[in-house]
């Protein structure tokens, strides 16, 4: 269909942005974005943190186009779009975490903690300008379900189809996490399993994207690396290239790891690989246990276990990391993500 002939020729979005870019490329301008672009719609990204807010030339920039806001937006932003509602088309707001949770979570960090809470305080503002609000799970749409009358899922897409399998020939493995500091706690928990692990695997790496933050737990591990967290994009460039046999994903039950996507189902297989993941949500929604990932309880014996099972075997745990790349494929599927944003 030509752009002329589109229902999309001349629609506008504009990603309001507050610098939550991992997530705005995620779920809109690396994924739906240029197929929407491709059927003639307008779809720009307007970094609001770079002006002062100059009202009529923002009004005049604005008018007319729908408005995706993205986990948060500056106070004078949002009165802006309070003052001017009927400029605009449709708002719709993104989110992918429980922002309020983290004030009833332990363990998480102080400023990490501060950021969000403050991001929390100005959400009910958001809300109430939305027309829709868009979560990334389940948890998150029945709980935003409480407080917005039109919410929708939209699961994360995989933004690297094109992913080869890591080598799964017995020698040189790595076992990967590559999380932030805010799921310390999470993989600090497995210290007690990883630790024999390592010391019996000669063959096996451990990497733990966390640099300097990485728990203290893990400094006696052998052959640990611990490479300082990337920015988004050199962590993209970075994900492209690196393959990993064995990627790691515990979450442990607490009120912020509630509202979490089931994205490291994704990310573990971009790296080639295949995940031991906590039995539990979101996990539990698209793990097939022992076809394409493992998954385990918190007792760090277990996890020992499901490491100890995919380290003996190369061919089936090659065979897992084929079955996951494909489900991956399939769940995380781009064009899904384009259907979705089409049809706003």
């Amino acid at each position: 269909m030509s752009a002329e002939a589109s229902p999309l020729a001349g629609v506008r979005w504009v990603v309001l942005s507050d610098g939550a870019r991992p997530t705005e490329d995620i779920y809109f301008l690396e994924s739906a974005a240029p197929a929407l672009r491709q059927q003639g719609a307008i779809v720009e990204r307007f970094d609001t943190r770079r002006y002062h807010l100059p009202t009529g030339w923002a009004l005049r920039r604005l008018a007319g186009a729908n408005l995706l806001i993205v986990r948060s937006l500056g106070e004078r932003w949002v009165r802006l779009l309070e003052r001017h509602r009927e400029r605009f088309g449709r708002i719709v707001y993104l989110i992918d975490d429980d922002l309020g949770a983290v004030t009833r979570t332990d363990g998480l960090p102080a400023a990490y903690v501060a950021r969000l809470s403050g991001l929390a305080m100005r959400q009910p503002a958001l809300l109430a300008l939305a027309d829709e609000v868009v979560a990334c799970c389940e948890a998150l749409v029945a709980q935003l379900g409480r407080e917005h009358a039109n919410v929708s899922l939209l699961t994360p897409p995989m933004l690297t189809p094109e992913t080869e399998l890591a080598d799964f020939t017995p020698s040189d493995w790595t076992i990967g996490y590559h999380g932030t500091r805010a799921h310390r706690d999470d993989i600090a928990h497995l210290a007690p399993a990883l630790t024999p692990v390592m010391a019996s695997h000669p063959q096996a790496r451990l990497e733990i994207m966390m640099g300097r933050h990485v728990p203290e737990s893990f400094c006696a591990i052998a052959r640990l690396e611990t490479p300082e967290a990337l920015p988004w994009k050199a962590f993209q460039q970075y994900q492209a290239t690196r393959r990993i046999q064995i990627g790691l994903a515990p979450l442990l039950e607490t009120p912020f790891n509630r509202g979490k996507s089931w994205i490291k189902f994704l990310d573990i297989t971009a790296m080639g690989g295949v995940g031991i993941y906590s039995r539990r949500a979101p996990y539990t929604d698209i793990v097939e246990h022992g076809v394409d990932g493992l998954l385990v309880g918190d007792d760090p014996a277990d996890w020992q276990a499901a490491l100890e099972q995919l380290l003996a075997d190369p061919v089936a745990t090659q065979t897992m990391a084929e079955r996951a790349l494909q489900k991956a494929r399939d769940i995380g599927a781009v064009e899904a993500c384009t259907i979705f944003w089409r049809s706003r």
